[in-house]
């Protein structure tokens, strides 16, 4: 007995329990602060900044290639003069020289991995906007989870009062003899049943806040502001078309396709011969040097052109090409078959807007008319003419009816985001 007191005392203090002071964001600011301190996020990001630096590499392979250097030499051994016959004490030399080449043609390889280097820098910009549209779209995701637990925990305290009513009104029966104590045992168990639902419902809205302020990158938890309006049905005439045209999925794909053609050539390009140019010049003396020409010591120069024709390389051509073909081959058929499962995905995720929208309506009917069935149940128990089993079963269909209603929301606004996912734009 003292047992089930102490129980009883520990639920009630976790059910009249004050929420502690947290913060808050809202549905914008929740996805402004993903967007900066996911990994996946960053890793896009970075992706683009990778892409970019190769492209610019691609295009400086067409620059010349330049490099200086300068030395300072000493030794311990002196040296006779030639001239005089006489030993010349050691003494520094030093040598300054400055050296360019540039390949004239490579068999248009250069040509084949600039092309090569654009498609990819492409795939890297468009792999960007689609990771933000899936990281706004998991945002998205788990702050309407925490909106929706948010509710559901109203709602579970709304099953509560009812059911701690419904328990007052069987004991006051009971009293006055118009009840048995069945009534009153059952009330007491559905009290009870509705107060262990109110403790999930908090502890999974605590579970939802806490994932909430992981994803914006918040140590605690973070309560989600929900919006006055619920976003209006978009219009969907048009919207298969435009995916099919501005998925960043089917553009990142076609992108990289476009880079393993380039590769192709690329690889094509070591059947050909190689020409370069090369210019050489050196400087060097024993006086002191007047940087940075070394404009005081004798000047030794050279040009070289050569050419470079490899005839057999053992079939490594032969196999760079194949591999090279091979993997355009994939390329061309993920693109082809990421235009297949965007329009399959479209398909899906707009029969499932279209289907939450009309569970919505049906959810707030059935919530009117669960209202007012529970309402006739209560003044038809009260005058004895229905049992506590139809009341319970009344109060149930109420509880789930507004289950109903949040959840239903819970999956229009998911619907939506899974298809601006897709769209790879806002609705």
């Amino acid at each position: 007995m003292r047992r089930g007191l102490v129980v009883g005392t520990l639920l009630g203090a976790l059910l009249a329990a004050p929420a502690a002071a947290q913060q808050e964001v809202t549905l914008q600011e929740a996805v402004r602060r993903s967007l900066d301190v996911q990994p996946a996020m960053v890793q896009a990001r970075g992706d683009q900044r990778n892409a970019g630096a190769s492209t610019r590499s691609a295009f400086g392979a067409f620059l010349p290639t330049f490099s200086t250097g300068v030395s300072a030499a000493r030794s311990n051994v002196s040296r006779i003069d030639p001239t005089t016959g006489q030993p010349v004490p050691p003494e520094y030399s030093y040598t300054g020289s400055l050296n360019a080449s540039l390949e004239l043609f490579d068999g248009f390889r250069r040509f084949a991995n600039l092309r090569a280097a654009n498609a990819t820098g492409d795939a890297a910009a468009a792999g960007a906007v689609n990771q933000r549209f899936q990281v706004t779209l998991a945002t998205k995701q788990i702050f309407y989870n925490a909106l929706a637990s948010e509710d559901l925990v109203r709602v579970a305290e709304s099953q509560v009062r009812r059911a701690q009513q419904q328990l007052q009104i069987s004991v006051e029966k009971l009293h006055a003899g118009s009840a048995t104590r069945s009534d009153s045992l059952r009330s007491t168990v559905d009290y009870g049943n509705a107060r262990i639902v109110l403790l999930q419902a908090r502890a999974n809205l605590a579970t939802a806040e806490a994932n909430l302020g992981r994803q914006i990158g918040v140590d605690a938890l973070v309560r989600a502001i929900p919006d006055t309006v619920l976003p209006a049905v978009p219009d969907t005439a048009d919207l298969r078309r435009a995916a099919l045209e501005s998925a960043p999925v089917v553009a990142q794909a076609e992108s990289q396709a476009s880079a393993a053609r380039a590769q192709v050539w690329s690889a094509r390009s070591q059947y050909w011969p190689s020409l370069t140019v090369s210019y050489s010049n050196n400087r060097q003396g024993a006086g002191s040097p007047s940087f940075p020409l070394f404009s005081s010591y004798p000047e030794t120069f050279s040009w070289r052109f050569g050419v470079s024709w490899t005839l057999f390389n053992g079939f490594t051509r032969e196999a760079n090409q194949v591999s090279a073909s091979v993997n355009r081959d994939i390329a061309e058929a993920r693109a082809a078959d990421t235009r297949r499962q965007v329009n399959a995905l479209v398909t899906q995720e707009l029969a499932a807007l279209s289907t939450a929208v009309e569970q919505i309506n049906i959810a707030r009917d059935n919530l009117a008319a669960a209202t007012e069935d529970l309402r006739v149940q209560n003044e038809r128990y009260r005058v004895g003419a229905a049992t506590i089993l139809d009341l319970l079963i009344s109060q149930a269909a109420l509880t789930q009816a507004e289950v109903n209603v949040v959840q239903t929301r819970f999956n229009y606004l998911i619907a939506r985001a899974q298809v601006e996912a897709v769209l790879g734009r806002t609705l």
